[in-house]
């Protein structure tokens, strides 16, 4: 096309703003809501703790008996409750059945949703099985950034790589 590269890369982000409707419907339920860290190992950094080199995501997802409905993610700066709570409220229709792990910075949900926690205990394999839904779409979306940015992506960009993500998501079918 005889493009620049800040050319081409101006425009995918004009693409990119697209992606997202300010009017787009609320995710209704079951929903399963929960968190997962992106990126990879730092030297001196073990399991929760971040580093320079993970951040960490927010998801929801409708279920559809075996299926995944629809789909949210967003970079959240902690997994504490006003971030993750606030998260779920703005994605999710009041009154929605949603289903998370039994983390503490949940526990407000109930308020305004019909909110179903479960724990997890240690084993990490639990969540996978009590949880399908969203960690099929945390996998995706990590298989996405292994595969089609090759594992270069930026957290100045994650916003936009998790819109793109959904609104791909959200039209596969």
């Amino acid at each position: 096309l005889g493009l620049n590269y800040e050319t081409a890369w101006t425009w995918l982000h004009k693409i990119r703003d697209v992606f997202v409707r300010p009017d787009r419907e609320q995710l209704a339920g079951p929903v399963e809501a929960d968190e997962t860290y992106v990126g990879g190992p730092e030297p001196g950094c073990f399991d929760r703790d971040r580093g320079e080199n993970k951040l960490l995501l927010a998801g929801a997802v409708e279920v559809r008996g075996e299926a995944c409905g629809r789909a949210r993610l967003r970079p959240v700066d902690d997994a504490g409750a006003e971030e993750l709570q606030t998260f779920v409220a703005d994605v999710v229709k009041e009154g929605a059945v949603v289903r998370t792990d039994g983390l503490l910075a949940y526990k407000g949900l109930n308020a305004i949703f019909d909110h179903k926690a479960r724990v997890i205990g240690k084993d990490p394999k639990r969540a996978a099985k009590l949880f399908p839904k969203i960690h099929r779409v945390f996998a995706l979306f990590k298989r996405v950034l292994l595969g089609t940015y090759h594992g270069s992506w930026s957290r100045k960009w994650a916003a936009q790589y998790c819109e793109e993500f959904a609104f791909r998501f959200n039209r596969r079918n």
